[in-house]
């Protein structure tokens, strides 16, 4: 991404959220806030892309607000966009009930759970970790929409492809001696794979045995020359790489229980894009499809104590 500029695609996937809130006839999330987090101007320019992509006869009649919706259900990447959401925040649900205290977003982007908190988060320490640009535009947004900043809120702005993990969390109130559940969504596509073995053993040094983590990925067979992928992935990773933010690296999910494990991480579940379609949306209600090559992975730290850090 543009490092002076606010990510993109956290801008887009904000929408998105929002869109399935009101439009699907079935939501599985509860989300009004991506209209109110994406200023006015981005979404303008979004709607005219689109309308520039309809035929003449077409964007004469078109009104732009269900043009810009259109848009966004038809982008490849809405269906993962919504079932991660909704299966992090299962997890994640699970997991304060187990004893859960904190909550690291890392890659936080435009995600509202702070706007949103429902009675079971009540008391659970929120550490959002994004690029600077991002998290600077996001917290304008939330002051635009009267979203008070909170004591048990957190914002820490690091450029990820630059500083680790752990030294971010470390200029912050963290405790790595409390369990902690990290979510990482749409976020190690676009780093290196060597950044992304990194931010996982940090995972599994900062916080203690028991804490979890749930993130998304892209089976690395897609990314390869020739690779015969949907014409949506195609589209979709061509959209992503002329606004400066390129798929970078993925994982094979054959052995990804043994990478993560070298790492000080257990593998508790990987679905594919056609897997979490058939939890959350099998009857085909939502018209959710199967998610290109994206996966959604849960693990649990296993190492016995965390490695101290200070800030």
């Amino acid at each position: 991404m543009t490092p002076s500029k606010a990510s993109q695609t956290a801008l887009v996937t904000s929408l998105m959220r929002a869109v399935h809130t009101r439009s699907d006839p079935a939501p599985l999330l509860d989300d009004p806030w991506g209209d109110r987090l994406v200023p006015e101007s981005v979404q303008a320019g979004l709607r005219e892309r689109a309308l520039a992509r309809l035929a003449p006869e077409l964007r004469a009649e078109a009104a732009p607000a269900k043009v810009l919706d259109a848009a966004m259900r038809a982008n490849a990447a809405y269906p993962g966009v919504i079932l991660r959401s909704r299966y992090t925040e299962d997890m994640l649900e699970a997991a304060v009930a187990r004893g859960i205290t904190q909550y690291v977003l890392i890659g936080a982007g435009f995600d509202s759970f702070l706007c949103r908190r429902p009675a079971w988060a009540e008391g659970l320490q929120v550490y959002e970790v994004d690029h600077p640009a991002t998290q600077q535009l996001k917290r304008e947004r939330l002051q635009h929409c009267g979203i008070a900043e909170s004591d048990d809120v957190h914002f820490v702005a690091a450029d990820l492809s630059e500083e680790t993990l752990q030294s971010a969390l470390a200029r912050s109130s963290f405790d790595p001696t409390q369990p902690t559940f990290f979510s990482w969504l749409g976020v190690t596509v676009y780093l290196t794979r060597e950044a992304n073995l990194a931010t996982l053993r940090t995972i599994a040094t900062v916080a203690p045995a028991g804490s979890e983590l749930v993130f998304t990925y892209i089976d690395e067979a897609a990314l390869q020359p020739g690779h015969a992928g949907t014409e949506g992935f195609r589209k979709l990773r061509s959209d992503v790489s002329s606004v400066g933010e390129a798929f970078l690296s993925g994982f094979d999910p054959a052995t990804l229980d043994a990478l993560l494990l070298e790492t000080g991480l257990v593998l508790t579940e990987d679905l594919d894009g056609e897997e979490t379609v058939a939890r959350y949306d099998a009857a085909g209600v939502n018209g959710l499809e199967r998610a290109g090559a994206g996966h959604i992975a849960h693990a649990r730290v296993v190492s016995e104590t965390p490695r101290h850090f200070s800030p």
